[in-house]
């Protein structure tokens, strides 16, 4: 529904009913993919596409239907038909899912606030329910900013704080994905199935310091769907050919380009030169950003030297409580690749408040919710 999102935001703050029909799933050569979305309003205005023209029209007239009738959300699947050329059908030879809903923006206050975000370009995830019990086809709730916090309902307070934990790892991605969630006691009883809507560019990790360590982790870092930036003041080692995982390499003087450069909530530093000339100006200054994650390599006596540094030079306590080092979780780790490992463990685990022991020794559920307070709609409106 994203991909509407400025006649989408139009409509709702004219409180202004529609019909949505949103692409859900889709197999083979479908041409768009999930989360594309067409809506319809009552004077017959359409916006939006779900296939490309293929079956656009038996499309338009079920939200026209759904729109009238105000009958329950619909599932429909559109696929290719070789027995009659002039079928509905996708001639491309693929098959999609579609639902098609009505939405009355005064019942969903916080779409208009999402919607608003999006056009923003602030990070926005709205979880759309696209399978699950009948009554909750097309709720949706949203995570706004840093996920820190979510609104709206599927229906109950553990339902939406289980959705909440599944949608904020998308969000962080920049992902438009399905998840399952429920059916269980310890997270939702209900079997429900969601398509995250994620408007989001990819998080940040810049990785200072152009070491075989940092090969490694660009890397790993990639695989989970980082920006990676590699970033150091050598030339010689500095080099696209050296890093072929990442996104860019930068040859400047670390602290420098941190200066300059745009980081947020989600960025992860890496600080990978264990020398001072380096360190000490880059980590007074990233301890002091509004960032996810920042860690640095090298021995524990290192490390100790490093905090006498940053405190001469004039970085509190409260700050140097934020760093990770020596950086990486305890995994025995020896190699640069093992390494990389260890790091973006340490990483996951603090983003998603995990405890980084063995499944084995933690009690309660796998996928545990992790607490997040709702916001009233009247917060979320003021925000």
């Amino acid at each position: 529904m994203l991909n509407i999102a400025d006649t989408l935001y139009r409509w709702c703050r004219e409180d202004r009913p529609f019909a949505l029909a949103t692409v859900t799933q889709v197999s083979g050569s479908a041409p768009l993919p999930p989360g594309t979305a067409l809506a319809v309003d009552a004077d017959g205005e359409a916006v939006g596409s779900i296939s490309g023209g293929c079956v656009e029209g038996a499309v338009y007239e079920l939200c026209q239907q759904v729109l009238e009738t105000g009958e329950p959300p619909v599932r429909t699947r559109f696929g290719y038909s070789d027995d009659d050329a002039f079928a509905v059908g996708l001639t491309c030879g693929g098959e999609l899912e579609v639902l098609v809903q009505r939405v009355d923006p005064a019942d969903q206050p916080h779409l208009t606030t999402a919607l608003e975000d999006v056009l923003a370009g602030l990070p926005v995830a709205v979880a759309q329910v696209v399978g699950g019990p009948q009554r909750l086809l097309g709720r949706t709730l949203s995570l706004l900013g840093d996920g820190s916090a979510y609104d709206g309902t599927l229906g109950g307070r553990q339902e939406d704080r289980a959705v909440a934990t599944q949608v904020r790892a998308l969000l962080r991605a920049g992902r438009t994905a399905r998840v399952e969630v429920g059916g269980d006691a310890d997270t939702c009883p209900e079997k429900l199935t969601l398509l995250v809507h994620t408007h989001a560019p990819r998080p940040r990790m810049l990785i200072f310091g152009a070491v075989d360590f940092a090969a490694a982790l660009s890397q790993a870092g990639r695989f989970l769907g980082y920006h990676v930036t590699v970033c150091d003041a050598r030339p010689v080692f500095a080099t696209p050919a050296r890093f072929p995982h990442a996104d860019e390499v930068v040859v400047d003087w670390p602290h420098r380009y941190l200066e300059a450069t745009e980081v947020d909530a989600r960025t992860a530093i890496c600080v990978l030169t264990h020398d001072a000339k380096f360190d000490i100006p880059l980590l007074r200054l990233a301890l002091g950003l509004p960032v996810g994650y920042i860690g640095a390599m090298g021995s524990r006596r290192t490390h100790e030297h490093r905090l006498e540094r940053l405190r001469e030079a004039g970085v509190p306590d409260e700050h140097l409580a934020r760093l990770r080092s020596p950086i990486g979780l305890d995994l025995g780790a020896h190699t640069p690749e093992e390494t990389a490992i260890s790091i973006t463990a340490e990483i996951i685990a603090h983003t998603n408040s995990g405890t980084g022991l063995p499944l084995s020794r933690v009690p309660g559920p796998i996928h545990g919710s992790v607490p997040v307070a709702p916001m009233s709609p009247a917060s979320v409106l003021a925000a």
